[in-house]
């Protein structure tokens, strides 16, 4: 054949012929459109021609209609893609947006500058957020609308925004679960989701007969083949009337598909673990029994995963040891709580319960740290010289009894004891804990300064908790603030999860790490604008150096709390993978996660390929580890897995919490309670001003209807903010202001205020 006398030619001609019909938007060309693209001049399109026989005879080409060339399958025009969909409407469905399940797909859409790809309403099709979807992308011009928004006139004269995707398959269905009010009877049965990026309406095949209208109920999706009628599902399931106890808990927990019980099978193989700990076992590890060791936890954590001992040694230095509970020892590869373990991915901490990965017996048994009994762990010894600096790390099976169990305000109070207070301590053994304390806070505020001087991220802030009764109603709220005895904790964890990530990068044996991939420049950019709002000078903030300038200076403002959730909101999701790609927040190239195996899913995976790098180390001949590990394909499969089972149980939690909250100032609303909240004005718009209250993180609205009509008050569309005819105070981004309750609608989850 004539292609053979010029291989290497024929194969770059090949490959810019592909590299031109895989590009998202690429639309059929013949082959005179396709060689005047290329450039191929008219002496050589007989060669061309037989270039492009050869790739219809390869299967790499198809021609289609009018003698276009197309890739094999790919009909219409557009090239697809598979991955995610996810609706962006949070109280309306409308249109969603495109995320690609390929890391080549992902690399695409860097090259057009789009980490994800707008799907317009009317293609969508029978699409739910969530499923996994296949979508043919192409290129329209901009929305009607644009050319009423100057936001949007200049975007879209510059051709950008044009890229948009159509729905065309779905291949799996990310829920089969709805829950919401069950309105009227027989063929007008119908449930009203709670949920705004579902469908408005679902169409009931079947309703329970207890089931009566206004109940919240649970139903299974039936079928849904026509985007222009509403899905069918049938009850399964009547939770209660809207304002019965527990049901608001039980809709979010059947909302997000959590599970209530664990399976039988699995619950017997946890009740066949025996509590006590054979000598065989604590004879082949390290002895840490009489070490001090001890814990940090919440006053009402049950599950203690990790416990620490910090020596200081002779020749200066540290020498620090955390120890994190064995569950690997318990739960074994392949086991029915294994295989729970791995579908739960992780712990759920709700409002009013944990949901937990673990049966009970494991969780807060056997696995748990308790003081004064005898646990199996997994431990991290790291070596550090007088400057923090790790210089080396080992890892071992050992046994431990941990000295005591401090909450984080007991462990806090100690640590603010000066020398005299410490020595005044009468209880020996307290007295030897508080040394202990202060001594481990030497090294822990070190390795924090010296986290900071390396470019990490300060992203912590106060934690507010809505207090439950014994009937699950909100009836106070909690402030935690992130203290020392917080920082000591959080420092020796990433450490332990350092030293374990370095361990397993440099061992041929795929594993789960932790990432947290560089942000997107422009995304940077729009909080910066925001940052401004509030009359912060930011500079550069793709720059590093830049953005822990700016987070320097929000510190103890009353802005802070906004600032930060706008800057996470700019920064890409933390996710597992089996890529060491580094974490951009923390700072650090090589991350895992280690410490959390009683309530994480990627910790006993990690735990497990540990184990094996050291069984194979120390002993080269031996037999493969009963406890295997995942090969390559597998462990992504996992990790994939767990990022998305993380993400449900973050958005279930936070659910919970701001419902919670919301009731607990419904409460307040309708007993004429006039406390005055101080907020900060975060976002304008015509209709009112966005508020975050500074002390309970509420976020929530001033609308301009419901300001004191004597005060005259209007919307300066160039400030961007209410101006008064009158003296009263001007309301704009960045303001302070103190406000009282007025409005709260727990159905739609608003909450209004009005200036007090």
């Amino acid at each position: 054949m004539f292609l053979n006398f010029f291989p290497v030619l024929s194969s770059q001609i090949k490959e810019q012929i592909l590299s031109i019909v895989r590009k998202p938007g690429y639309q059929p060309l013949n082959k005179s459109e396709l060689a005047r693209d290329l450039g191929i001049p008219p002496k050589d399109r007989a060669f061309f021609r037989r270039v492009l026989a050869e790739l219809v005879s390869d299967g790499k080409l198809v021609q289609g209609k009018k003698a276009r060339y197309r890739l094999p399958g790919k009909q219409g025009g557009g090239v697809r893609f598979v991955g995610t969909i996810q609706f962006s409407g949070e109280r309306k469905r409308k249109s969603a947006f495109f995320v690609p399940e390929n890391p080549d797909d992902h690399r695409v859409f860097r090259e057009m500058d789009r980490p994800r790809i707008f799907v317009p309403a009317r293609s969508t099709s029978v699409a739910l957020d969530g499923d996994k979807v296949e979508v043919e992308i192409g290129q329209s011009g901009p929305p009607k609308w644009h050319k009423h928004s100057r936001r949007h006139r200049e975007r879209s004269n510059s051709g950008e925004d044009r890229w948009t995707a159509r729905v065309v398959n779905i291949l799996e269905r990310n829920r089969t679960q709805f829950v919401g009010k069950y309105f009227g009877k027989g063929a007008r049965a119908t449930l009203r989701p709670d949920d705004g990026r579902l469908p408005p309406s679902i169409r009931l095949t079947e309703v329970m007969p207890e089931a009566k209208p206004g109940d919240i109920v649970v139903a299974e999706l039936v079928g849904w083949d026509d985007p222009f009628s509403p899905p069918l599902a049938r009850m399964t399931k009547v939770l209660g009337r809207e304002d019965d106890p527990g049901v608001d808990m039980l809709a979010v927990i059947h909302k997000y598909g959590l599970p209530l019980e664990f399976p039988d099978a699995v619950l017997r193989e946890a009740e066949l673990i025996d509590e006590v700990i054979d000598q065989e076992e604590i004879d082949r590890r390290e002895d840490w029994r009489e070490k001090q060791v001890f814990t940090i936890d919440p006053e009402d954590a049950k599950d203690f995963d990790d416990a620490i001992c910090v020596t200081e040694k002779e020749g200066g230095g540290w020498e620090l040891a955390v120890h994190i509970a064995d569950v690997s020892h318990y739960v074994k590869s392949g086991s029915a709580l294994d295989k729970e373990a791995q579908k739960r991915g992780n712990s759920v901490y709700l409002a009013d319960r944990v949901i937990p990965m673990l049966p009970e017996k494991l969780s807060n048994g056997v696995c748990s740290l308790k003081p004064n009994v005898e646990r199996l762990t997994h431990a991290a010894i790291m070596q550090f010289d007088e400057k923090g600096k790790m210089t080396s790390s080992r890892f071992a099976s050992a046994v431990i009894r941990s000295h005591h169990r401090f909450s984080y305000e007991k462990a806090f109070e100690l640590m603010q004891y000066d020398e005299h207070q410490i020595a005044a301590i009468e209880d020996e053994k307290m007295r030897s804990l508080a040394i202990h304390l202060a001594r481990a806070w030497d090294l822990g505020g070190l390795l924090r300064r010296r986290r900071f001087a390396n470019g990490a991220l300060d992203l912590d802030f106060p934690e507010v908790r809505v207090v439950l009764d014994e009937k699950g109603r909100a009836v106070g709220v909690k402030r935690s603030e992130y203290d020392e005895s917080h920082q000591l904790i959080e420092e020796f964890m990433l450490a332990a999860n350092e030293a374990v990530a370095y361990e397993t990068k440099n061992a041929p044996a795929p594993s789960i790490y932790r990432i947290h991939e560089d942000p997107d420049p422009g995304k940077l950019e729009e909080f910066a604008d925001l940052a401004r709002t509030f009359g912060h000078q930011v500079g550069d903030v793709t720059y590093r150096p830049e953005l822990q300038k700016l987070l320097q200076a929000i510190r103890g403002t009353l802005e802070e709390h906004s600032v930060k959730i706008a800057l996470l909101k700019s920064l890409r999701r933390a996710a597992y993978s089996c890529d060491p790609l580094g974490h951009y927040g923390l700072s650090k190239t090589n991350y895992t996660h280690f410490t959390s195996p009683i309530r994480r899913y990627a910790d006993l995976i990690v735990h497990r390929v540990l184990r094996r790098i050291l069984s194979r180390r120390h002993e080269p001949t031996a037999p493969e580890h009963p406890d295997k590990t995942p090969p390559q394909q597998g462990m992504s499969d996992i990790a994939q897995h767990i990022s998305k089972t993380e993400r449900v149980a973050a958005d279930a939690e936070m659910e919970t919490q701001r419902m919670k909250m919301i009731e607990y100032l419904e409460r307040l609303c309708s007993e004429d309670d006039d406390t005055v909240f101080d907020a900060t004005v975060f976002e304008m718009r015509p209709i009112g001003a966005f508020i975050e209250l500074d002390e309970l993180y509420v976020k929530g609205m001033i609308r301009k209807d419901d300001l004191p009509p004597t005060d005259e008050y209007f919307f300066d569309r160039v400030r961007d903010e209410f101006r008064s005819r009158t003296m009263a105070p001007t309301i704009g981004v960045g303001k302070q202001i103190k406000v009282r309750l007025y409005r709260v609608n727990r159905d739609r989850g608003f909450v209004d205020f009005v200036p007090a």
